[in-house]
């Protein structure tokens, strides 16, 4: 199917004139210009045609979408507050609201999200649109002008081409839904259902909510070690995990299916109900003889996925595309083994339906899609699990051209990739026929629990810098959209995305986080309220984010906190564990807070709350046990001697400026003849005694500490500042006592008036008055 077609079938009526002018964009580059029309294209054709496509069509589009998102944003908003105004008073009971007025409130919500989910189609067939056109021109006109990069940094920067910017909007109408749908009784879940941040996933029987990210090879390692800290490294077979050599991470390959018309595609772009994908999984290299597993993955209606998989054989798999083989084989195994009927039965379904869904579809292999996978998860504890996928490939798996197709119409894969055993970045596949995808793939898996949160550290993760949200991911669909641009109508809006730096600043990433918690404190607050319910949803906002923090934030927030206390004195009793906290909270606020005496020294926090925390017995993580011995007294002492360098080196330069004053304090006290040289020689010689003996103490000390492998810190500031108090103090003195000394002298009587006679050959004698 043509574009133009695609775009004409997908306009919303009463936005028609909103939408680009794909057809004044083709007559501009001369598409529909005659054969024989051979004008050379010139400077001016360029212009103009740049001009339209940048600052009118793309100026247009942009402009409606957001427009238009604000004017939904508003009604949003607007419905929120009749939800706030339908909440039951202290003394009211929800039976007692208008159901009218609720049913009025469903249908509004229902509007808004009709027109949110055409909004989105509308900024993705424009998308869509844009990028087919620049391409037609620098296929066309690319030997001089080439502007697809140009555009595609342009639509980067349009919110249209996020699905960022649709999230908040509607995660807000998911939570007045809830509440909404609560008192009208139609659902009585506690929950919402999975954020459009978030998908749930359904295998083996359990479910599970997944995040997906990119991440930057900058953050690659960051990220590596800050879940290593939490999780280990999956082992993936018994030899890897007998021996304690590296192994090195397992390469996945993943071939994909779809027909000619690339219908599983464009299903699952749209996001139409019961949309499937199909793939055959396999790790390390075919030749290996590895376990070969065919999946089918269904997304249902409520936006949860299911997967059906069954192993096969190399040999079979062919045969069962084909429809020629059943499987009979491994159904006759597992009836030999005596299995349970209602497994055998389930295999057998599975087995049906996925034929039936091959041949129903007309299915074929299309793409592959070939990564390095790290998976993090405890033993025998599948809570939390995470994948980070690098070194992401996608190879062309048709045979589309019946001339020169990628892989031979009779086999179910390219034996040119696996016969060689070829490996990334495979330069022996031709340019056209490969896409290296730039980012690594992070998949967190939390097992859904109503009664427990996600680890906090998860939160922290996909909260932080390190990594940038992609909730709709799909390596299927990248790897089609960037390698048959030419048969699809529908791209995703992530691909512009690849063109910029995905990477953020650490305190903006933090602040765009605190705002997102914030509105979703909000929205919850509205439906708790609705609801009747009296738990706090609020928000309460961290001080800042881990790489800075203000003192100034910190006694702003101290204050707000406390005077909340005041406010909630009298509102109820409150325990003696709770009051005894708070108190210690606010003493270690007191004490160790940023610009207090115990943030330059850290030594002299003696607040209750640091004694306690000092005393506090730290809790294990499931699975992990208190060692008998530390393993700095497991074994030999072995200390680099730079170390022990280092500390004397140290020594030697206290001595050094100890040595200095004394000098000076001798030279001043012996030389001197006065009574304030005397009285200066002694001070230095007291500034001169304490640096040499607190240098020998600091030695003592460290050396102490270096041999216990001590983890506390060497460095100590108050030697330092005393010395050079006292010197500053002992020199402000000394300044002092001679000014004073100097006023006196100029106004005793014998100093007035100084006479003196010069007598010369060529002069008379001269009186000099000295004043």
């Amino acid at each position: 199917m043509r574009f133009g077609k695609t775009l004409r079938d997908s306009i919303y009526p009463p936005w028609k004139d909103q939408y680009v002018d794909y057809a004044k964009l083709k007559h501009l580059l001369r598409e529909d210009a005659a054969e024989g029309d051979d004008r050379p294209w010139t400077e001016d054709d360029e212009n103009k045609f740049c001009e339209e496509i940048l600052n009118v069509q793309l100026e247009k589009i942009a402009s409606f979408q957001a427009s238009t998102f604000k004017s939904l944003e508003q009604r949003a908003n607007q419905a929120g507050e009749k939800l706030r105004e339908l909440a039951p008073g202290d003394g009211e009971q929800k039976g007692q609201l208008t159901i009218g007025r609720i049913k009025e409130l469903e249908e509004e919500l229902d509007e808004i999200t009709n027109e949110t989910k055409e909004l989105k189609k509308y900024s993705s067939v424009n998308y869509t649109a844009f990028l087919k056109i620049v391409k037609k021109h620098d296929r066309k006109r690319g030997n001089n002008y080439k502007i697809r990069p140009m555009v595609q940094l342009s639509l980067s920067k349009r919110p249209f081409n996020s699905e960022k910017a649709y999230s908040p909007l509607v995660n807000k109408l998911s939570t007045m839904y809830f509440a909404v749908r609560q008192q009208l009784d139609e659902n009585q879940d506690s929950a919402t259902g999975p954020s459009s941040e978030a998908q749930s996933e359904t295998q083996n029987g359990e479910t599970y909510t997944a995040y997906k990210f990119w991440v930057h090879p900058d953050n690659l390692l960051e990220v590596k070690t800050l879940i290593l800290r939490r999780l280990p490294v999956l082992v993936y077979s018994d030899q890897s995990a007998k021996s304690l050599e590296a192994q090195g991470d397992p390469t996945l390959n993943s071939i994909y299916f779809d027909n000619q018309k690339f219908s599983l595609y464009t299903e699952k772009v749209d996001r139409q109900v019961n949309a499937s994908s199909l793939r055959i999984r396999w790790y390390g290299q075919l030749n290996e003889n590895p376990e070969l597993v065919l999946e089918q993955k269904i997304i249902n209606e409520n936006g949860s996925s299911e997967e059906k998989r069954f192993t096969i054989k190399e040999k079979y798999i062919q045969s069962f595309i084909k429809g020629q083989y059943m499987m009979d084989k491994t159904v006759d195994k597992m009836e030999a083994k005596h299995m349970p009927k209602e497994k055998v039965d389930e295999f057998k379904k599975t087995v049906s339906d996925i034929k039936g869904f091959i041949k129903g579809n007309n299915l074929e292999p299309v793409l592959r899609a070939n990564y390095t996978r790290t998976a993090f998860q405890k033993p025998l504890d599948d809570k939390v699990r995470i994948s980070l996928d690098t070194q992401l490939a996608f190879i062309r798996e048709d045979a589309l051209d019946h001339d020169r197709p990628c892989r031979h119409p009779e086999q179910w894969h390219r034996s040119d990739v696996d016969n060689s055993s070829m490996v990334y970045p495979f330069p022996g596949v031709n340019q056209g026929e490969i896409s290296r995808f730039p980012f690594a793939v992070l998949e967190i898996k939390v097992k859904e629990d109503a009664n427990r949160k996600h680890p906090q550290w998860v939160e922290d993760l996909m909260a932080s810098h390190l990594v940038y949200k992609q909730p709709r991911f799909s390596k299927f669909v990248h790897g089609v959209a960037s390698l048959f641009e030419d048969h699809v109508n529908n791209l995703p809006l992530w691909l512009s995305q690849l063109e910029t730096d995905i990477r953020k600043d650490p305190q903006d990433a933090f602040e765009e986080e605190e705002e997102r918690k914030a509105k979703k404190a909000a929205d919850e607050l509205v439906v708790g309220s609705f609801l009747g319910s009296r738990q706090s949803t609020s928000h309460t906002a961290a001080i800042s984010s881990p790489v800075g923090r203000s003192y100034l934030q910190d006694r702003i927030t101290e204050e707000q906190s406390t005077g909340r206390r005041h406010q909630s004195k009298g509102k109820g009793g409150r325990s003696e564990e709770t009051e005894t906290s708070e108190t210690a909270a606010a003493e270690s606020r007191h004490f160790g807070g940023y610009g207090n005496l115990s943030s330059i020294f850290p030594s002299f926090s003696v607040s209750k709350y640091a004694q306690a925390q000092r005393k506090k017995s730290v809790v294990l993580p499931p699975g992990v046990t208190e060692p008998g011995q530390l393993i700095k007294d497991s074994g030999p002492l072995n200390v680099e001697p730079k170390v022990w360098l280092a500390n004397e080196r140290t020594f030697l330069k206290w001595q050094h400026i100890s040595l200095l004053l004394g000098s000076l304090a001798i030279a001043l006290f012996t030389a001197g003849g006065d009574f304030l040289a005397m009285f200066m020689g002694i001070a230095y010689i007291v500034i001169a005694a304490f640096t040499g003996l607190w240098g020998w103490l600091m030695h003592r000390k460290r050396r102490n500490m270096i041999v216990a492998r001590s983890g506390k810190d060497f460095d100590n500031l108050i030697g330092p500042i005393i010395v050079s108090c006292a010197l500053m103090i002992a020199l402000i003195l000394n300044f002092v006592f001679k000014y004073r000394e100097a006023i006196d002298r100029f106004h005793t009587p014998e100093g007035n008036q100084t006479s003196s006679t010069v007598d010369t050959k060529w002069a008379d004698p001269v009186n000099i008055e000295l004043l």
